[in-house]
């Protein structure tokens, strides 16, 4: 049976580097994005190159796109892995639709492909570092983050004060760490694992807006113990070897790669708090 892999978001700069890491695999390769034209454009070139390809323009805040990605690969064989990349960054959209396409699309998605997890299924649910540095202590927040497909949840989050874009993005990655953790058991029960990721600054065309338009960001690259930002193919190296049988017992957990980046902010906000209380 054909293995079957799922890559969302393909028409980002991560999304394009994993669907040519699985083509190259010989699995059978389905996108999906919003950019009709862009995923177009990425299935001939990567059939012109001998993969078979399916293209589904779609938008993953849809339940609808999410049930037709699952029949899609149900239809072509055997779900092998998902890079779930697709995602807005704080610049991009107002807070509701971070939120919704980061939290609620990645929700749809991983509802509509678990049941066809069998042995060796993984997903990669794409986060950030901004979901390691946000601290989350409010429970209110915890339990609006905790129903994103309740009719009600963007009203919920306002309530809550989730009404910038800055602020649904670290939480709405933050969340996604959690979902991994959650459905680690229930994919491992069918031999499946899941699993996320969470990049630093990547050279990428959202990487490279966030960098122009976020003074922040500029920090964030000096304080990267590899002194510089990190590549699309970088994070689809890990991405093929977290859905390899090398990466066989890793699940239900985060995996930073970002240069090292995280943990030299951590350290410089400790700091921070630290002269404050002097």
């Amino acid at each position: 049976m054909n293995s079957v892999s799922v890559v969302t978001g393909a028409a980002g700069g991560m999304g394009i580097a994993c669907a040519h890491r699985f083509a190259a695999l010989g699995d059978t390769v389905v996108l999906t994005d919003l950019d009709q034209p862009s995923t177009n454009a990425l299935a001939a070139e990567l059939a012109a190159g001998g993969a078979e390809v399916v293209a589904l323009p779609s938008d993953i805040t849809d339940p609808a796109a999410a049930a037709t990605i699952a029949e899609e690969v149900q239809r072509r064989g055997r779900l092998r892995a998902v890079a779930h990349t697709a995602g807005l960054s704080l610049t991009m959209a107002e807070w509701d639709r971070v939120l919704s396409v980061n939290l609620t699309g990645t929700v749809l998605l991983l509802d509509a492909l678990e049941p066809l997890v069998t042995d060796g299924t993984t997903a990669v649910c794409v986060a950030s570092q901004a979901a390691h540095l946000i601290p989350v202590t409010d429970p209110d927040i915890v339990a609006v983050l905790d129903h994103p497909l309740s009719d009600d949840f963007l009203a919920r989050a306002a309530e809550v004060g989730i009404v910038d874009s800055g602020t649904a993005y670290a939480l709405s990655k933050w969340q996604v760490l959690r979902l991994v953790i959650r459905r680690a058991p229930a994919w491992g029960s069918r031999g499946g694992r899941i699993v996320s990721l969470s990049p630093g600054i990547i050279d990428t065309p959202m990487g490279r807006r966030e960098l122009d338009q976020q003074p922040l960001m500029a920090s964030i690259v000096e304080a990267t113990p590899l002194d510089r930002v990190g590549h699309a193919d970088e994070i689809a190296s890990v991405i093929e070897f977290l859905c390899s049988p090398a990466a066989s017992f890793i699940t239900g957990t985060d995996l930073l790669v970002d240069g090292g980046s995280t943990e030299q902010l951590k350290s410089q906000i400790d700091q921070l708090m630290t002269a404050d209380d002097r």
